[in-house]
């Protein structure tokens, strides 16, 4: 990787030449447009033009992928085919410098729009040393993480609060006190839930944290809670400032709606982990050929310094298939410009026996586990859910069949018989 460049990678779909097409994505997010302009010089075009690096042609389709994609003039379009293929580019860095915003207008700009895809997707970047000398990333990450709620070598056990939204603030505490008591490692807000009037952010952290202090004062154990501090720019601070000054050990900002310089802002003076939330992430990526992988996205939240990320949960109620989310989770725990090393978050529901086939998949501990109703729903209540997630996550490690483990573990065999056919 040349240290004045980024590389950008992506899976295209146009019925134009590649080469071609490739030129049209380079010049329109670089020096060019639609025709020559005086002042566009060989000279400039070399120093500052994105350059093509390489092309691997794939298929071939018959009917586009997105609509209002153009055609080649004099092309039947009863004939017409749409070519696929992986496009690499390289852009100067000196054209936007080490900055998250800047960078993504370079990126991911207007080549959404060109009407020569019928598909685009940025699939992987590559980056500078200059951006991790200007964006110092994760502050905890997975060691920070486990110092904090004091637990080593096995994954993390938390919760969302449910009902997601609509609990009034003393409805927070017989909760909390209940999954404290059941020795939980880890809850979180819903991401719904941030501000409410009925719920206000002031009132539902004293009243949680006052619950979390009077169990961790009497068994010596202190669960993370991450309180969903998400809201415009000049409330950031303020809200960070409240967690940490009531005994917090949390926050979470979902960052899509703050923005990733939102995020790098909130890194920039936060002494709590920042757990990452990736709402609206499907409008990002839901269509194989639009917007961007998780591969890339996953790498700008760790430059904007969140120590957790949700990755999603194998077998969930969402679009995404197991081997998408496998992906994901390896993603996150992949070294990138020398570490940056966070924790991955994995929810939807899930309960104990998804540990087997996300252990299987991806052959680390280092995750935070979020169960709602596999928790809060078990037949023999909180402490036995909390249970049930520790002893399948015990069996997948050990390699014991999830049957046999829960007949020395009824807590898990209650799982099993409530959950296994819902």
């Amino acid at each position: 990787m040349q240290s004045n460049r980024v590389l950008a990678k992506y899976l295209v779909e146009t019925a134009f030449p590649l080469d071609y097409a490739a030129e049209v994505m380079a010049g329109e997010q670089s020096t060019g447009t639609f025709v020559s302009v005086p002042g566009e010089t060989p000279e400039l075009k070399e120093k500052h033009g994105a350059h093509v690096v390489k092309i691997i042609e794939l298929e071939t389709v018959k009917t586009p992928s997105l609509p209002g994609a153009q055609i080649p003039k004099g092309v039947d379009s009863s004939n017409v085919e749409y070519r696929r293929a992986i496009i690499e580019l390289s852009f100067p860095l000196d054209n936007f410098g080490p900055s998250l915003p800047n960078l993504l207008s370079t990126v991911a700009g207007n080549l959404y729009e060109l009407g020569a895809f019928s598909g685009l997707r940025l699939i992987d970047i590559e980056l500078p040393n200059a951006f991790a000398e200007k964006y110092p990333g994760p502050q905890f990450g997975i060691k920070g993480t486990r110092a904090l709620i004091g637990v080593d070598e096995r994954p993390l056990i938390g919760t969302i609060i449910k009902p997601s939204i609509g609990l009034h603030t003393e409805d927070y505490r017989p909760l909390v006190r209940e999954l404290a008591e059941a020795g939980i490692d880890f809850i979180k807000d819903d991401e719904l839930c941030a501000n409410p009037t009925f719920a206000p952010l002031e009132q539902r952290v004293k009243v949680i944290m006052e619950e979390i202090e009077r169990v961790a004062d009497r068994t010596g154990k202190k669960l993370m809670y991450a309180f969903n501090i998400t809201g415009d720019i000049d409330e950031l601070r303020r809200n960070h400032d409240l967690v940490l000054n009531a005994g917090g050990t949390c926050v979470m900002v979902c960052v899509n709606s703050v923005g990733l310089s939102g995020t790098a802002y909130l890194r920039q003076y936060s002494e709590l982990p920042i757990h990452g939330h990736r709402t609206q992430w499907g409008a990002m990526s839901r269509d194989p050929l639009l917007g961007m992988s998780f591969t890339v996205f996953q790498k700008l939240c760790r430059l904007a310094g969140v120590d957790h990320l949700h990755t999603n949960g194998l077998n969930n109620k969402f679009s995404e298939d197991n081997e998408t989310v496998a992906q994901a989770i390896r993603d996150s725990l992949t070294p990138f410009l020398g570490g940056y090393p966070i924790m991955p978050v994995l929810s939807s529901a899930q309960w104990a026996a998804s540990a087997i086939p996300t252990y299987e998949a991806v052959q680390t501990v280092d995750v935070i586990h979020l169960a709602g109703g596999g928790i809060l729903a078990h037949p023999d209540g909180i402490e036995a859910g909390v249970l049930s997630m520790r002893q399948g996550w015990e069996a997948a490690v050990q390699g014991i069949p999830l049957e046999t483990y829960a007949k020395q573990n009824p807590e898990l065999a209650k799982a099993i018989d409530k959950f296994s056919t819902t």
